[in-house]
Formats: C-alpha cells, sequence, structure tokens
C-alpha cells in the first residue's frame, strides 16, 4: 500500500513538472521572446526592397545631362494570385492575355511562393490607373524604383546606359546584386558603376488580407535606408555638345575637343548618334536589336574605337619627333619638285603642288610631302643603324605621343589604334634589309598606321602645351566634395623639348591665318588659331575629311580633332566645323557665313543602303555584308601589301 501511495505521488510530480516546464516555456515565448511574434506578423508582413537613386550626371557649368525618373515594377506572389480579373489587369497595363499566362508561368518557375516581377518599369501615367484597382488583384503588388531620363538626348556614348544584371555581374558583385537589379552597361555609367548606383534599403510594410498597405511595422524599427549614388560633374560643355551634334548629324565620324591645361573633355561626340531615351522603358530591348542592327552602327564608340590613318596631321608629330632626333631643324630645307621619288626612283609619292625649297614652316603651312619623305627617310636611312632598329626607335618617340595604345580614359573599351611593329615589316619583306622605301606612306600617316579620334584630338592638346598633356577624361569632380583621381592630374611628357614646338605651331598658325595656307577659308576673326588639314585616303570610298587645331595660340583653352568620313577634303568639310565650335566655346558666337553654316549643317554622307538582294549577292568571303566592310574597314583597317609597290596610284593623289 505504501508501495501504491509512492509510486502515485512520483507520477503526480512528473506531470506536475512538465506542466510547470509548459507554462513557463509558453510564458517565455509569448511574454519575453519576440522572435515568435515577428514570425507571426510576416504572415502579415512585405518586405519591400527601396532601390536608391542612381547619382545624377552634370555638365562642366552645371547643366543636367542624366537624372532620375520613377518607375514602377509590378510583382506578383503566384500562390496568392487567385480569382483576379485578368482582362481588367492586363487591359490596365497593356498587354494581352498570351503575354498574362507567360508572365505567370515565368513567376510560378522562378517560386510560387516568393514575389517576382510580373512587369517592369510601369510609367507614371500607367500605375496611376492601376493603383485604383490594385486591391482587386490579390497576389500583386508594385515596387517603386527609378530609370534614367536623358533632358536633353544628347552624348549617349559617353554617358552610357544601364541595363538589368546577368548571372556574370550577380556572381562578379559577391552578393551586391540580386536578380532584377540595374548596372551601368556603357559609357560613364560603367567605368563609375560603384560610385553611381548608391545602396538599397528595405521597408517592412504591414498588409491586411486585402493586400493594401496598413503602414509601417514597428514604426520602421526593423527598416534600412536606401543611400542615393553619388552625383558626377562631366568635363563636357553641354551647349558645345549640343552644336557639335547638330553640326555631325547625317555624317559618320568623330569630334573631340580637350582643354589642353588639365585634359578635360569638352566634346565627345560620334556619329550617328542616337536618343539615349531609347534605352530606357519598356520598349528598350526592341530599341537595342534595331539600334544594333544598324548599319551606321550607331552603338560603336568612334572617338575611343575607331582607327583612322590620320593623314596629313600626322606631320606635325614627323617634325617634331624629327627634330627632337636630330635628323632634322627648323632650318632644314628639302627641295620639292612636286613628288618624293623613293625605291631607286621607280616610284613617286606626289604633291598636290610643286613647293620648291621648302622649310619645316613652310611644310607644315603647306602640307608639302615630299619634305616629310626626305625626313621619314632620315629617321629610318641615316642614323647608322639597321632600318628595322632605326624604325623602333621613331616607333618609340610615336608612342610618347600616345600612339599605338590606350590613353586610359575614364570609358570602357578604349582602342589603342595600331603603329606596326618592325617585325611585322621584317615578316612581310622576309628579312630585315627593309628600308625607308619599303613604308614611306607612314611618313604621311597613311598605309598601316591607325589613330583614334581621342589620341588625334590629345596631339593638338600636346602641342598647344609645347609638349607634354593630361589623361584625356570625361569626369572632373565626384560627389559633393568635388573629388578628382589622381590619375588624371599626371603631367605626361611626349619626349620633345619645348623649342622644337615654336616652327611647327608658326606652320600651323601660317595653315589657318596666312593666305595660301591649306586651312585659310576656315581662319577665325580676331584670333589666331593653329590648325592643320588632312584628307586621308579611303580604300572602301571616298577620303576622309580631317581636320586638327588649338586656339587661341598662346594660353590655349580648346584642343580640337575632327573627323568626317568619307567626305572629301579636310579644308572644306571639316574645318568649318572646328571654325564655328572653336569660336563658339571661345567667343560664344560663330561669324561663318549663314551659306556656310547651312552647307555643313545639311550635308549627308551617310551611305545609302544597300537592298537585300544586292547583299546576298556581294557578300565578302569573310561573310560581312558590304555595307558592314566599309563601315568597319573605312574606320579601322589600313592599306596592305607591299608597300613598295601597292599604295602608289593613291599617294599620287597628294594628301591634303
Amino acid at each position: 500500500m505504501n508501495s501504491f501511495f509512492a509510486r502515485k505521488f512520483v507520477i503526480q510530480g512528473i506531470f506536475i513538472t512538465i506542466a510547470i516546464v509548459i507554462v513557463i516555456r509558453l510564458f517565455y515565448i509569448q511574454v519575453i521572446d519576440k522572435s515568435y511574434l515577428l514570425s507571426a506578423n510576416n504572415n502579415v508582413l512585405r518586405k519591400v526592397v527601396v532601390y536608391p537613386a542612381r547619382g545624377v550626371v552634370y555638365d562642366r557649368n552645371g547643366k543636367v545631362l542624366v537624372q532620375n525618373e520613377p518607375v514602377y515594377d509590378l510583382l506578383v506572389t503566384p500562390i496568392e494570385a487567385k480569382e483576379i480579373d485578368t482582362a481588367l489587369l492586363c487591359q490596365l497595363i497593356d498587354i494581352d492575355r498570351e503575354g498574362f499566362l507567360t508572365r505567370m508561368n515565368k513567376a510560378r518557375t522562378h517560386s510560387p511562393y516568393r514575389p517576382s516581377i510580373f512587369e517592369k518599369q510601369l510609367s507614371a501615367a500607367t500605375y496611376a490607373q492601376l493603383q485604383e484597382h490594385l486591391y482587386k488583384f490579390r497576389g500583386f503588388y508594385v515596387q517603386n524604383r527609378t530609370v534614367r531620363s536623358y533632358p536633353d538626348s544628347i552624348a549617349p556614348q559617353l554617358l552610357g546606359y544601364i541595363q538589368e544584371v546577368n548571372d556574370k555581374d550577380i556572381e562578379r558583385s559577391e552578393g551586391f546584386y540580386r536578380p532584377g537589379d540595374y548596372i551601368g552597361a556603357s559609357g560613364i555609367e560603367r567605368s563609375y558603376e560603384e560610385l553611381l548606383r548608391g545602396q538599397r534599403g528595405v521597408k517592412n510594410q504591414m498588409v491586411d488580407a486585402l493586400n493594401r498597405p496598413k503602414g509601417s511595422f514597428m514604426e520602421g524599427k526593423y527598416d534600412t535606408l536606401a543611400v542615393a549614388g553619388d552625383g558626377l560633374v562631366s568635363t563636357i560643355d553641354h551647349d558645345l555638345q549640343v552644336l557639335a551634334e547638330k553640326l555631325m548629324k547625317n555624317k559618320m565620324g568623330s569630334v573631340v575637343a580637350i582643354e589642353p591645361a588639365t585634359g578635360e573633355i569638352l566634346t565627345f561626340v560620334s556619329a550617328p548618334s542616337y536618343d539615349p531615351n531609347m534605352m530606357v522603358g519598356r520598349q528598350r530591348g526592341n530599341n537595342y536589336m534595331k539600334l544594333l542592327r544598324d548599319e551606321n552602327r550607331p552603338m560603336f564608340i568612334r572617338p575611343i574605337q575607331a582607327s583612322y590613318p590620320p593623314g596629313s596631321v600626322f606631320k606635325v608629330v614627323a617634325a617634331l619627333t624629327a627634330q627632337q632626333a636630330g635628323v632634322i631643324d627648323d632650318k632644314t630645307i628639302f627641295y620639292c619638285p612636286g613628288g618624293y621619288r623613293y625605291g631607286g626612283g621607280r616610284a613617286i609619292m606626289r604633291c598636290t603642288h610643286v613647293d620648291g625649297a621648302t622649310s619645316l614652316v613652310k611644310s607644315i603651312q603647306t602640307s608639302c610631302n615630299t619634305y616629310y619623305g626626305y625626313t621619314y627617310a632620315r629617321m629610318i636611312d641615316s642614323r647608322g643603324l639597321s632600318g628595322p632598329k632605326a624604325y623602333d626607335l621613331w616607333r618609340e618617340a610615336l608612342g610618347k605621343f600616345g600612339l599605338g595604345h590606350t590613353l586610359g580614359i575614364d570609358l570602357p573599351g578604349e582602342k589603342p589604334g595600331l603603329i606596326p611593329t618592325s617585325d611585322f615589316y621584317t615578316k612581310r619583306y622576309g628579312n630585315e634589309k627593309w628600308r625607308s622605301s619599303f613604308n614611306i606612306s607612314l611618313s604621311i600617316g597613311q598605309g598601316e598606321m591607325g589613330i583614334t579620334p581621342l589620341q588625334m584630338a590629345n596631339i593638338m592638346a600636346i602641342v598647344a602645351n609645347r609638349g607634354f598633356y593630361y589623361r584625356p577624361h570625361l569626369v572632373k569632380a565626384i560627389g559633393e566634395k568635388g573629388i578628382v583621381k589622381d590619375e588624371y592630374k599626371e603631367k605626361i611628357s611626349a619626349g620633345v623639348d619645348a623649342q622644337y614646338y615654336e616652327p611647327v605651331i608658326e606652320g600651323m598658325s601660317r595653315a589657318v591665318n596666312v593666305p595660301g595656307g591649306t586651312g585659310y577659308r576656315v581662319r577665325v576673326p580676331d584670333m589666331e588659331m593653329c590648325g592643320k588639314t588632312g584628307t586621308v585616303q579611303n580604300p572602301h570610298g571616298e577620303n576622309h575629311a580631317v581636320f586638327f587645331a588649338f586656339a587661341p595660340r598662346e594660353n590655349p583653352k580648346i584642343a580640337i580633332a575632327v573627323f568626317v568620313e568619307n567626305a572629301g577634303y579636310g579644308g572644306t568639310w571639316a574645318g568649318p566645323i572646328v571654325n564655328m565650335l572653336v569660336e563658339k566655346y571661345i567667343k560664344d558666337t560663330i561669324s561663318l557665313s549663314k551659306y556656310e553654316q547651312d552647307r555643313i549643317f545639311n550635308a549627308n554622307f551617310l551611305p545609302k543602303p544597300k537592298v537585300k538582294k544586292e547583299e546576298v549577292n556581294t557578300s565578302t568571303s569573310n561573310g560581312k555584308k558590304p555595307t558592314e566592310q566599309s563601315s568597319t574597314q573605312g574606320a579601322q583597317a589600313t592599306a596592305s601589301g607591299r608597300e613598295r609597290y601597292v599604295h602608289h596610284s593613291q599617294i599620287r593623289k597628294g594628301h591634303q
């Protein structure tokens, strides 16, 4: 009996202990521990990502180039989307029933229990219509974000555009980006992505059974704020950029203008261009493919990616490097009978006129081919070195002017251009016994040589500075503190002493300001502009028009290069563009006659589109269509074949 009562008390004690433990646990869960409360509340909580505004981009004078405008992403949680009026929803966001089913299936594939984007970038007007009826569509809600807006629709190639991240972007970011985020894809949007993007936040929002917002959870205690991206002040002059783009309308080519004292790029035009607003909104994908298929390649960034023979403008560099090497000086005279004979007198590189006794200054003023044939021969043949070794020294001197390698502009995709190595010619001719006559057209900026328009403008900045340059760049200040990257403060020598620039600058001044100079017709009133014309031979069509200049001669404010593909003479087409841009920037006026202005504004040098049948019948062996090959090779290719015998017919035409 005592044993029975003993067991009874033990069992009762066990049950009482268990009951006490349960009560204590319940008290802890319900009163002390808030984690289960939070978990329960999550059933009526919506975590809304708060996307930061990307940094605004301004021009050098504070005008907005890129700003943000609100858009709205429509998200759906498929498991909750039941018994909704699909016809009304399709009508409100302008899609059809097939589009609705496609989007819903994609969302279910992603996750039936987690929200995903149903339709991206609804406009403010569309959202206003949808908002009135949103409570009818259970499982759907809207997420605010911003996209880029371009008030004046200018400079798309330098500003760039943003696009949705892909798997590689997410992987490289080490967790920063998530599916649905946007990232800079080109231009300074890409170069300065980490500064422009900002930091996203999260807002915990209470919703009721009908999916209607009911305020912040715990008064925002668990929310995180979004941090806007840093603003950028670009180096671009808005008004000058607008004018340059108008002048290059219906043309192919580039305009690059640099402030010599800083390396800041004042104008950066790649033509043909496009409206950057095409890369924003729900039609972005269609517009992107349209631009990608355009024969004229508007998304090709010509100032940093196109490579052209520089033509006669190269004579400026040739004169400077030859003086530094000691093979000529400002008193050196060569006789020009109308051309330079080479290859044992069997071939001739002609001038457009007979210059007679020609000095260094006169050779620049009249653009004498003969003078630079003799100069190149001295550089390669007369320094006690073999042709390849002398050529290597010549090529090294060109490299100090920024030729043959990238300059380091703050844009992705810059190309180095092309200055062939001595090995290239040794392999071509089968031995090292080649001399200047084997590649004589390099002496006047033709042949295999290729230079980008950015490099062309930088040459003018070097001459304007009498021997140095700063890396060309497009952003002059970052954020409110106005930080400038150290790499753009570095003063870089071109390797030629200052004293050798004066005869070259005098020749450039006479070319523009003295009657008989190749650029006299485009001189600027009451300003000493120094310039050089060029007409670059193009084996794939009409010659390219080139004009380089800086102004004024003392304390230069602008160095500029204009390259117009397939236009003809540099003084006729590129020169007037330089005239108007230089005068507009320095004097805020244009004095060129209205007839001349209209002639440039209205000129159209875009190639005529090929009919499809012709494209198929005349396809090249490499699979490119003629229009594609012409566009690519006209901007990038240089002549080939044995230099001594191939280019004679082209060279005889002259190079002004």
